[in-house]
């Protein structure tokens, strides 16, 4: 019996061998993708394809469906002419070679999980096999079977069952995790929404020797966004600041060792600007009677429920602002180049780039506003950038630890006076003492409310080391000539227009290692007593 189990074993192993050396190579296609600049929203594709001399034609097939027509270009070389580009789109299924890149992975997933089915299920036959061996009466020798071939028969059978069902027990779980891989794959090709239909060109030539075509064409939805990382060294004080894109595209074709390039310029934008409308000064029309007025309110109900002429065609909005790296300028974008090609397969999977960095050294502030909250945080002043910064959100590390995440955009207005924030400060204590709030009669006769507001704040330094301090705080400021405001601080203040803003006020000191500092103000507030105010903070 121990034999015939061997031999049933050895056709098992064959049968998996026979089913794992069956594959299948789609054919490749000619043409490669060589370079590509990546804009918000869309991507200039440019592929080559190898002519030799003598040749008449060439086609490029496999390309996007949603490719811009209008965007293809193609050139050889001054030993290629160029004739007429014939453009057509087809069905993916009925292209050679066209499989999309996620297709492929799909069926070799597929595969995977059929040859690892065919594996359970020869072990489970085993199995059942093995069950029929013990169930079944044992050939009736002459004498009967001895005492010792009974012992090796169940000894036979129980090591082979024993080996069968770990195996089959490991080919199951084998088996479902491969399902769940191609199900993961399965639901990215319809996130992705895989198009079914390719578009071929075909390019009529005249090649007098070997060369090399080119072939651009824009489409849309690949896309990328900025991102940075910022550490600060607080000792320097200084910021390493690390530029970062995020690139993503599901077009349907794998960008692999591609050439990319990142641009600022928008060739989805508008390319005109809006102009002015016609501006007219009519008089009122009499208020009709109300007989006229409801069949007027008649009329214009059955023309709203008439069809609308369609309107006249938009301009696209807009892309928002991106990105860039490695820095060329020109007058109207900014273009940064990736140093090293790259690998970027279709199916929208994110791949993040680094684009360099540079170390600036920064001014640290503990700045507080004690009114609304009783904390400092730690902001660094930068210097002014050289070269295109766009707004992107920002990983901060402060001395080598994380402590969040915030947004860059030195071209904000106020970046320079914000600067970068780089959380807590919990060695800076801030107290905020009781708002003294009373109101009194004022004036020759009484007829003046004056309402009289008192603050006090307080701030410790706890670092072994001189910190310089700054604290906020906002004033009254009267819209109206009605109400009056006089208002005093201790100690004066550097700034009682910070940042432009009429009543917000800065103090800016350097507060001495283990040192207090005390910020008062007083506010008076005086208006007639018929007088309502409104107060708005």
């Amino acid at each position: 019996m121990s034999h015939a189990f061997l031999r049933f074993s050895a056709l098992v192993l064959a049968f998996g061998a026979s089913l794992a050396s069956a594959q299948t190579l789609a054919p490749a296609d000619a043409s490669r993708i060589d370079a590509v600049t990546l804009y918000p929203g869309s991507a200039t594709v440019e592929r080559l394809l190898r002519v030799t001399a003598g040749s008449r034609s060439a086609t490029f097939a496999c390309l996007p469906a949603q490719l811009d027509a209008r965007s293809l270009q193609v050139s050889g070389g001054a030993a290629v002419r160029i004739g007429d580009i014939n453009l057509r789109t087809i069905d993916r299924a009925l292209a050679s070679g066209c499989t999309s890149p996620l297709d492929e992975r799909i069926r070799a997933a597929e595969d995977e999980v059929a040859r690892a089915r065919a594996d359970a299920d020869a072990l489970e036959l085993a199995q059942t096999w093995l069950k029929t061996q013990a169930g079944s009466a044992p050939a009736q020798a002459a004498a009967g079977p001895t005492p010792a071939q009974i012992s090796a028969t169940t000894d036979a059978l129980r090591r082979g069952a024993q080996d069968t069902l770990v195996r089959l027990h490991l080919a199951r779980r084998h088996q479902q995790d491969l399902e769940l891989a191609l199900k993961r794959l399965v639901a990215e090709r319809g996130g992705s929404a895989q198009a079914a239909r390719v578009a071929v060109v075909r390019v009529t030539l005249a090649a007098q020797a070997d060369a090399e075509l080119r072939l651009s064409y824009q489409v849309r939805g690949p896309s990328w966004s900025p991102g940075y990382r910022a550490a600060l060294d607080s000792r320097g004080p200084r910021v390493q600041l690390e530029r970062l894109a995020l690139v993503a595209q599901a077009t349907g074709e794998d960008w692999s060792g591609v050439a990319l390039t990142l641009s600022t310029g928008q060739p989805l934008a508008a390319t005109r600007g809006r102009l002015p409308r016609p501006w007219t000064l009519d008089t009122q029309p009499a208020e009709p009677p109300v007989v006229a007025k409801r069949e007027a309110e008649f009329a214009r109900g059955a023309l709203l429920a008439a069809p609308a002429p369609a309107p006249a065609s938009a301009e696209p909005e807009a892309a928002p602002p991106s990105f860039d790296a490695v820095a060329t300028e020109g007058s109207y974008a900014t273009t940064f180049a990736v140093p090293q090609r790259v690998n970027l397969p279709s199916g929208g999977e994110r791949v993040t780039l680094s684009l360099g960095a540079q170390t600036v050294p920064v001014t640290l502030l503990a700045r507080t506003t004690p009114a609304l909250e009783s904390a400092a945080y730690l902001v660094a002043a930068l210097p002014p950038l050289p070269g295109v910064w766009p707004a992107g959100p920002v990983a901060l590390e402060r001395d080598g630890a994380h402590v969040g995440q915030g947004q860059f955009d030195p071209a904000a207005s106020d970046f320079a006076r914000l600067g970068l924030a780089f959380g807590r400060d919990e060695r800076i204590t801030v107290r905020a003492e009781p708002v003294k709030d009373f109101t009194a009669s004022g004036g020759f006769t009484g007829a003046r409310s004056e309402r009289t507001l008192e603050r006090g704040y307080q701030v410790d330094n706890r670092h072994e080391r001189a910190v310089v301090l700054q604290v906020l705080d906002a004033a009254p400021v009267s819209l109206d000539e009605r109400i009056g405001v006089q208002s005093s601080y201790e100690p004066a203040p550097v700034d009682r227009t910070w940042g432009g803003q009429p009543g917000t006020i800065a103090w800016q000191q350097e507060l001495a290692a283990g040192a207090s500092a005390r910020f008062t103000s007083r506010h008076v507030i005086s208006h007639a007593k018929d007088v309502r105010v409104r107060e708005q903070r």
